[in-house]
């Protein structure tokens, strides 16, 4: 082999740029962006200067990457692995699965998986044919949140987070007026929307952010909004008050293409900002400053960030986001809310298969007695109204209908409703990033049959009977329209080869399931051989190949084209954007959005306040790691070496705690240690700890896994269905109680 470029599109963060892959033999020689990429200065840092990306050699090279696939060799956590070849792998795992079907039916089965890195369309494609309705992941807490509940009141879910920055028009002034951001600091985690609204500063657009925490966002801010941790409902609440009874809406769109005013305006009646500010410890003329500011600076941008996503009412909060943007006319208008519709190839939602799964078993679906929206039942409730307009399903299945985590790891433990003996775990550390991971490591030492599919044996992988090898971004091709959510078309080549004989044979996630299914003899739904073919025939529609894409550029972003709705409706059952949601309240759920107190804070738990007095906030974003990723990458871990919890000065003087020190951060629910920041951006009631934290360097065999239990903040959240969001499922990592004291040092 020669020297190569190829145009890969980088994986490692939801940012999806697309880089220069060199090459030699087959060896990588070096990575730089791609200039021809459209989006390729949009970002900050830039390329060039991403950390993760600095570091990939280490990556390829690290002598910790599983490179063949290993079968369990001793008990279970024992750390004792055994080489075998991809051909006995696949024959006993296919062997295993079929065993357990027979025996408990197909939903035996259930997957773990992860934040987009592989093809998300490939698990629920399996799934869907092998006959089980339970894949999981953080769909309840990341994504779908925004999705379902966009695609309900809306018929198709405006444009995502994770594609979105501000653009300008003639001059380089922005089309948006104001920008309100709910619990996301750009700065830490969309590297795209932050240079892009540092600039629209410099045009006057105004912005309102909404975090316990003084982040870089926050000091950007016109108005900064340091509510109480999980009181974003309220807060949105009675910014609806204010614009409705001062008569700031935009009545042409209200009145013309909104339903539900009239029972809108009685439930904002509940929530004056004065009764809100007691609930939010906000002033109540900030509130309606707020209100006026996003009401008056039309149009509006309006996000959520993992802030709002993690809180047990995540949904109702994000309805009131949704309904701030109705308000104000900024839905699918130039400099608001853009609805993009579905891609002119065939999308993701086509590949999974999803008719293939039958009613009957789609009923079997875990949780759903309680988690309705982003579940089957929601997903086909909300269906056959996005079709009619759009013609195409929005988002993936593994996404928009997944089962409860939370309620599939209790069925491991209990067998409740009915035995789950088999869990695959794809591109996914449940063990770190699962909330209350006490419970999630009984049902891994429980459960029947384990296989993992990762690029290293992090502490879920060291729990498994099987770990597959999964190529990283470099080693396969990329064809993606964001799980099926928006019309613009990214791809990317394949970089480097994702096998060489004697050091390594890894396998995309397509080879493994398709790998799988052959010897289950669900073949003839696995008609293409690899990912290139696949993406053949996504891309029929345009009349060309996946080689003619790249070759055309790999990128497609369609002319955007604004109020659609005015030619096609929207793709709800009553036509309208849906302020009050007839969706929701089919599926018997408050068809408005309200507050109520989260499980546990002072308010609501005031007896066990008293032994923990502070309440915990987790997982705010930070560079350079990707969730519990990159901490074995030692030019990136030294950036960056300990976890730690920010501690306002006035807190920890109370406790004897100086910057730097180790602590002891204690829940009802377990105990764990970080070093001390000293933030007085941050309400002396509240502390923030990073969340993501294992330690790679120390053994893997138990009782150590990796030193899951020492810096690991899910040690300390709550994950029991009671306390989830009633609509979603999501599990709340934004309000719990704590304690913090010194650790003893010698």
């Amino acid at each position: 082999m020669a020297r190569e470029v190829k145009n890969a599109v980088c994986e490692w963060c939801h940012a999806k740029c697309r880089i220069l892959v060199h090459s030699e033999n087959g060896r990588l020689v070096k990575v730089e962006p791609d200039r021809s990429y459209p989006l390729w200065n949009k970002i900050a840092p830039p390329v060039v200067a991403c950390l993760r990306l600095r570091g990939i050699k280490e990556f390829m090279q690290h002598p910790g990457r599983v490179r063949f696939p290993l079968k369990r060799a001793g008990e279970r956590g024992e750390g004792k692995w055994q080489t075998i070849s991809w051909e006995q792998a696949l024959d006993e795992i296919a062997e295993r699965l079929s065993q357990l079907k027979e025996k408990y039916g197909a939903e035996t089965l259930a997957a773990q998986c992860g934040t987009q890195r592989t093809m998300e369309w490939v698990i629920g494609r399996f799934f869907n044919v092998f006959g089980s309705p339970n894949y999981m992941g953080a769909n309840s807490i990341c994504h779908n949140p925004c999705i379902n509940p966009g695609a309900a009141l809306l018929g198709w879910p405006p444009r995502h987070r994770t594609q979105l920055y501000i653009e300008s028009g003639p001059g380089g002034r922005p089309k948006t007026g104001c920008v309100l951001l709910l619990g996301i600091n750009p700065r830490h985690s969309r590297l795209r929307m932050w240079p892009s609204l540092r600039d629209a500063k410099k045009f006057g657009v105004k912005l309102i952010v909404v975090d316990p925490r003084r982040t870089e966002t926050a000091e950007l801010a016109d108005i900064w909004l340091q509510l109480r941790p999980g009181t974003d409902a309220a807060l949105l609440m009675a910014m609806i008050n204010v614009i409705i009874e001062e008569g700031l809406y935009h009545k042409e769109f209200v009145e013309n293409w909104c339903h539900g005013l009239a029972e809108l305006r009685e439930r904002a009646r509940e929530y004056p900002p004065e009764k809100m500010a007691e609930v939010t410890w906000l002033p109540a003329e900030q509130i309606r400053e707020a209100a006026r500011m996003y009401a008056q600076n039309r149009p509006a941008m309006t996000t959520n960030g993992m802030g709002t996503e993690h809180l047990s009412t995540s949904i109702e909060a994000i309805h009131a986001k949704f309904i701030l943007s109705m308000l104000t006319g900024s839905i699918d208008v130039d400099g608001g809310d853009y609805m993009t519709g579905p891609a002119r190839c065939h999308i993701e939602s086509e590949l999974d298969l999803s008719e293939k799964l039958s009613q009957e078993q789609k009923k079997k679906q875990i949780g759903i007695d309680r988690f309705r929206l982003i579940a089957w039942p929601g997903r086909d409730a909300i269906m056959p109204h996005v079709l009619r307009v759009w013609g195409k399903q929005f988002s993936v299945a593994r996404g928009s209908a997944s089962a409860h985590a939370p309620s599939v790891y209790r069925a491991i433990i209990t067998g409740e409703p009915y035995p789950v003996k088999a869990l695959i775990h794809l591109a996914s550390n449940a063990m770190i990033t699962g909330g209350n991971v006490k419970l999630i490591y009984k049902a891994l030492k429980s459960v029947e049959f384990h296989v993992v599919l990762d690029h290293w044996l992090t502490p879920s992988a060291e729990l498994a009977d099987y770990v597959l090898p999964v190529t990283p971004w470099m080693e396969r091709p990329y064809l993606g329209t964001l799980m099926a959510t928006d019309n613009t078309i990214r791809g990317g080549e394949k970089a480097l080869p994702s096998a060489i004989p004697g050091e390594y044979d890894h396998r995309t996630g397509y080879d493994i399931m398709r790998g799988l299914s052959l010897k289950l003899g669900l073949g003839e739904y696995w008609p293409w051989e690899d990912l290139e073919q696949v993406f053949d025939w996504q891309l029929e529609p345009l009349g060309i190949t996946f080689k003619e894409f790249m070759a055309q550029g790999g990128y497609e972003d369609p002319p955007k084209k604004f109020k659609k709705y005015e030619q096609i409706g929207f793709g709800t059952p009553t036509g309208k954007a849906e302020l009050y949601s007839t969706i929701f309240e089919q599926l018997g759920y408050d068809p408005l959005p309200y507050y109520e107190e989260s499980h546990e804070n002072p308010l609501s738990k005031p007896e066990l306040a008293k032994e923990y007095p502070l309440m915990l906030i987790t997982g705010g974003r930070i560079q350079p790691y990707f969730h519990s990723e990159f901490r074995q990458i030692d030019s990136i871990r030294r950036k960056r070496p300990h976890p730690v919890v920010q501690i306002n000065p006035e807190t920890a003087a109370k406790s004897g705690i100086k910057s730097g020190d180790w602590v002891w951060i204690e829940s009802p629910r377990g105990k764990i240690r970080m070093k001390c920041e000293l933030f007085a951006g941050i309400d002396p009631g509240v502390v923030h700890a990073e969340h993501g934290w294992w330690f790679p360097e120390l053994p893997g065999e138990e009782p150590w896994l990796h030193g899951v239990w020492e810096s690991n903040v899910n040690v300390l959240t709550d994950d029991d269905p009671a306390v989830c969001n009633k609509l979603g499922g999501g599990w709340p990592l934004k309000t719990a109680l704590c304690k913090i004291y010194p650790c003893q040092v010698y």
